[in-house]
């Protein structure tokens, strides 16, 4: 579907040998975490004219499956061809990962919630965070009741595909090295400053052939728009990101571009990165995060001052908090506000 003059390219996910789009909807914020239904379901249906044919979920982002799913149903575009996923993980509560009854009862939810009777993409979330949930019973193989259950879903057709969605920048790579994996969405560790995920996490899930799914390009919010005047004062940002900071916006400066828009481009300049999330709330911004992928990847030289920018925080400073707190109030080192 043509929005503008452009239209949104597809790439192949990697050993599924679907096609997505370049762009898919992230369901984090078309819930109750981001938006009222009617917003969030104006930009699912936006996304859906527009061409986009991803959309990612979970059980964890509050009523998300309920809104996508109810937002699909009256979507005035078809959805045959829509490529759904979801996870598994946090319901129901409480909520034991060793308990093949809790597993099948959220895949169960899933698809009520969905609207649909199987499930393109299943993902294990959170499965590299020790403490998050203690889905391993056997820690050097990584199996457990949950691949019991996802080998039986995929031998029934319930799930076409299966799925790693992590955070972590070295943990989540020995997983993927298990070559049990269609799929994996890296989240947080590969933006414009951040790009801890080419250690050890892309490098890996190329080997293995997998799609390579990457969330949060605009850092939940921090590369989504400029912040002049907290970069030069908050005193929660470290000396070395702080001096990155001001050259990235030197270098917007001479671009003249949003740095909403380099960063999505960023991302869609590897070319082994099947999908790049919209972490979109309202349809204005799902047409933002479009429009910026239809311009295309971003010339050379410019990757290479980007490279070099980023090169000046490698990684993450011991104090920074998670989720950089602009705009908000500051509740401590390492903690998110």
């Amino acid at each position: 579907m043509q929005n503008g003059g452009g239209m949104l390219k597809k790439r192949t996910l990697g050993k599924t040998g679907l096609q997505v789009t370049e762009v898919g909807l992230g369901g984090l914020f078309v819930s109750a975490y981001g938006a009222p239904y009617e917003q969030a379901e104006r930009a699912i249906h936006r996304a859906l004219e527009l061409g986009i044919n991803y959309i990612d979920t979970a059980p964890s982002y509050r009523d998300s499956e309920e809104v996508i799913g109810k937002a699909l149903a009256s979507a005035p575009t078809s959805t045959a061809s829509l490529i759904l996923s979801t996870k598994l993980g946090g319901r129901p509560q409480p909520f034991s990962p060793q308990s093949r009854a809790d597993l099948v009862r959220s895949v169960e939810e899933s698809l009520r919630l969905l609207g649909r009777s199987s499930i393109d993409l299943l993902m294990i979330h959170e499965p590299d965070r020790p403490g998050q949930y203690d889905w391993w019973t056997d820690e050097e193989h990584y199996e457990g009741p949950v691949m019991d259950l996802l080998r039986d879903l995929k031998r029934n057709g319930i799930v076409r595909y299966i799925g790693l969605g992590g955070t972590t920048a070295y943990e989540l790579a020995h997983i993927i090295r298990t070559g049990k994996f269609d799929v994996v969405l890296t989240a947080f560790n590969y933006s414009l400053l951040w790009r801890e995920a080419e250690i050890a996490v892309l490098p890996a899930a190329k080997e293995q052939g997998m799609g390579i799914i990457i969330g949060s390009p605009l850092q939940q919010g921090a590369l989504a728009r400029r912040y002049d005047e907290e970069v030069r004062t908050a005193r929660w940002l470290s000396p070395p990101r702080r001096a990155q900071y001001l050259a990235l916006y030197e270098l917007l400066d001479e671009l003249q571009m949003p740095i909403a828009e380099l960063a999505m481009r960023f991302v869609l300049s590897n070319p082994d990165v099947s999908c790049v999330l919209s972490g979109a709330r309202s349809a204005e911004e799902v047409e933002q995060n479009v429009a910026a992928a239809e311009k295309g990847p971003l010339p050379a030289d410019i990757l290479e001052r980007l490279d070099r920018i980023a090169a000046m925080v490698p990684f993450r400073p011991f104090e920074e908090p998670f989720g950089l707190p602009f705009g908000r109030p500051y509740k401590g080192p390492g903690r998110a506000a």
